[in-house]
């Protein structure tokens, strides 16, 4: 008769079988959650872009300060964006284990987030302050 394994070998196979599929799940969550960073740092950066092309095209508009400030707006928007998806990627992040995968920690994910928002509020000053030095029409 060939060897059959007995019903501990079994059991144990199967218990390892399912730690295996947990595992993978983990890490197919942990890459889940990096895409999902990606959106929203995608989304914010297309209300900036939003913002920019308010401002570019209604640039003319009076009272000024209106097309800066229909931009600003929108800017402000992205840079909550951006706060908000850090802050929810790292909570993730935090309370999940990588087995496989090598997920992006959380400096990396502030380091990203902060880049951007600094260029966001560089931008909103760019606008509010381009055209200071500007000749009057």
């Amino acid at each position: 008769m060939a060897n059959r394994p007995d019903n501990d070998d079994l059991a144990e196979q199967r218990t390892d079988w399912a730690e295996n599929r947990t595992d993978w799940a983990e890490d197919r969550t942990i890459m889940a959650n990096e895409r999902t960073f990606a959106g929203w740092m995608r989304t914010g950066l297309a209300a900036v872009g939003i913002g920019l092309g308010f401002n570019a095209l209604f640039g003319k508009l009076e009272p000024a300060w209106l097309p800066k400030a229909l931009a600003t707006v929108f800017i402000i928007v992205a840079i909550a964006i951006f706060f908000a998806a850090q802050r929810k990627a790292a909570a993730v992040s935090r309370r999940l284990e990588d087995h496989r995968a090598e997920p992006m920690r959380g400096l990396t994910l502030r380091l990203v987030a902060a880049g951007l928002i600094v260029a966001s509020i560089g931008l909103v000053g760019a606008i509010w302050w381009l055209d200071v030095g500007a000749p009057p029409p």
